[in-house]
C-alpha cells in the first residue's frame, strides 16, 4: 500500500510543480520575451518538483542534496527526450500513417507528457532519491 500512497504523492507533487511551471511563465512574460519567459518557468517548476518529492514523496531530506540534484537533473532530461521522441513520432508517422486528424499535435504532446511520469517516478524512486 506504501507504493500506491506513494505514486499518489508523486502525481499530486507533480501536479503543484506543473501548476508552478505554467503560472509563473505568465509572470515571466510580465517582463521577458516568450521563449526565456518558457525555459525560466521550466526551471521554476523543476525547483518545486525537486522540494517536493524530496520532502514529500520519497522522505530523503536527510541525505545529502547535491547528489540528489545532480540524478534529478539527469531523470528530467530523459524525461524531456522521451517526451520529444514520443511526440515527434506520433505526429509525424504514426497519426499520419493511422489517418488521424483530430488535434494530432496536441495528442501527441499529452501522450508524450504522460509516458514520462511512469519512467519518471521509477527514476527518481531507484536514482534521485534511494
Amino acid at each position: 500500500m506504501q507504493s500506491i500512497q506513494q505514486i499518489i504523492r508523486f502525481l499530486f507533487a507533480g501536479g503543484i510543480a506543473a501548476a508552478a511551471n505554467f503560472g509563473s511563465r505568465f509572470i515571466f512574460s510580465i517582463w521577458l520575451n516568450y521563449t526565456t519567459a518558457i525555459i525560466l518557468a521550466y526551471l521554476v517548476g523543476m525547483a518545486v518538483a525537486f522540494v517536493l518529492m524530496r520532502l514529500f514523496v520519497f522522505d530523503a531530506a536527510h541525505k545529502a542534496a547535491g547528489p540528489q540534484v545532480f540524478k534529478f537533473v539527469i531523470v528530467n532530461l530523459f524525461a524531456v527526450l522521451q517526451t520529444l521522441a514520443i511526440s515527434l513520432a506520433l505526429v509525424r508517422w504514426a497519426f499520419p500513417a493511422l489517418g488521424m486528424t483530430w488535434f494530432p499535435e496536441a495528442v501527441a504532446h499529452l501522450t508524450g507528457v504522460l509516458i514520462p511520469v511512469v519512467t519518471s517516478y521509477f527514476g527518481h524512486r531507484y536514482a534521485t532519491f534511494k
